[in-house]
């Protein structure tokens, strides 16, 4: 039986591969992200066929941030495929234009806060105002839930914060950066296990190459399921 707090990240690079990834993996996992990586090889395809002949939820993890206008058009877009989870950046002005875009659809708007591959040199590079990242990632949080997000997606390492927030009473705090014990870190800097996660606050959990670069994914994906704290 699936867990739907574990997110099975595609990362792979066309939708060929993407179905036969979750052909293997099977009823080991419901919920899927399907990000920019896959974009241009058949990702809105294969959101749609894991959807509606599939029965799998979707996060579409496009990372969206432009002008309102555009923002808006494009969530507008992409709320007629009746997925699940659309990422934007956590700036208040790009949240505001989601959520006019999504109309009534069931679609939920998750806020970018700061991507957990960077750390304070990342940051410093970016020309990101000083501070503490954690620090950052709170105020980020607590303007794109005052803003109308749905969610926020978030460092494990923030999510205990974030959920103390006022702003964050019944949304969605969804973690990436996820590594199931004895796991590489790979690229990722603040990092936290399945368990850690979900007892600090995340509803979701988001996992890719441990599952997908696995030789068995569905018992990989089994194995994060069997870390998770019981509902």
């Amino acid at each position: 039986m699936s867990d739907d707090r574990l997110i099975v990240a595609l990362d792979v690079p066309n939708v060929v591969q993407g179905l036969a990834l979750a052909a293997r993996i099977g009823n080991a996992a419901s919920f899927y992200k399907i990000g920019l990586g896959m974009l241009t090889g058949g990702g809105f395809a294969l959101a749609n066929e894991l959807k509606q002949e599939h029965g799998k939820r979707i996060f579409l993890d496009m990372k969206l941030f432009d002008i309102g206008a555009t923002v808006e058009a494009a969530v507008r877009g992409i709320a007629q495929y009746d997925l699940d989870f659309l990422t934007v950046h956590g700036d208040p002005q790009v949240v505001r234009a989601a959520q006019e875009g999504k109309g009534g659809s069931g679609l939920k708007i998750l806020a970018v806060t700061i991507l957990t591959s960077l750390d304070r040199n990342d940051l410093d590079d970016n020309c990101i105002k000083p501070g503490d990242i954690h620090a950052l990632t709170l105020e980020r949080a607590a303007r794109a839930l005052a803003a109308g997000a749905d969610g926020v997606i978030a460092s494990p390492q923030e999510a205990a914060a974030i959920r103390a927030l006022p702003e964050a009473a019944g949304k969605l705090i969804v973690t990436p950066g996820i590594r199931p014990t004895g796991s590489a870190s790979g690229d990722q800097k603040r990092i936290a296990t399945p368990a850690q996660a979900i007892a600090d606050g995340a509803d979701h959990i988001v996992v890719g190459r441990p599952v997908w670069q696995a030789a068995d994914p569905a018992e990989a994906a089994r194995l994060v399921v069997a870390e998770l704290p019981l509902r």
